[in-house]
């Protein structure tokens, strides 16, 4: 009764729009991982980097078709790690502006474009975008500006 006394006199509740952000997709975690696990990795002697890398390689035997990287870039590691959407693609890269950046990449099982979108992750800089069935992220140390701009550029190498 007292809430149709409170209808009587407030009016009808209505429901506002909501303005929520969206959740960064699964992948980035698996990007962040990998970003971690690449930087565990070059802290070790006993874990040599593979700095050759065969993007027709990597395209033939994970079906990823990797972006063109910029000329000043340099690739310094380049692992295969499992996923829970199967094989994804780390590449530790040393940038001028940047310092060192990961660009995964991984076939996330849905086909969709994204456009490149920063996704807010406390201790680290990430942006993430999707051309197709496969999936990028670029993976940064805190504070990097700019990754938005620079998965851009990595994305308009696929078109």
């Amino acid at each position: 009764a007292a809430g149709w006394f409170a209808n009587g006199i407030v009016g009808p509740i209505s429901v506002t729009k909501v303005v929520a952000s969206t959740q960064p997709p699964v992948y980035l975690e698996e990007a962040i991982r990998a970003h971690r696990t690449t930087i565990v990795r070059e802290a070790m002697s006993s874990q040599p980097e593979a700095p050759d890398y065969d993007a027709d390689e990597i395209r033939a035997a994970t079906a990823i078709v990797m972006p063109s990287l910029p000329k000043d870039w340099k690739v310094r590691d380049v692992q295969i790690y499992p996923s829970q959407f199967g094989p994804s693609v780390e590449m530790a890269v040393e940038t001028r502006d940047l310092g060192l950046v990961s660009l995964f990449a991984i076939r996330p099982g849905t086909f969709d474009v994204v456009q490149p979108t920063v996704a807010p992750s406390g201790e680290i800089s990430s942006a993430y975008f999707q051309i197709g069935e496969v999936a990028y992220a670029v993976v940064a140390r805190r504070g990097v500006r700019d990754l938005d701009r620079t998965a851009e550029t990595l994305a308009n190498t696929l078109y």
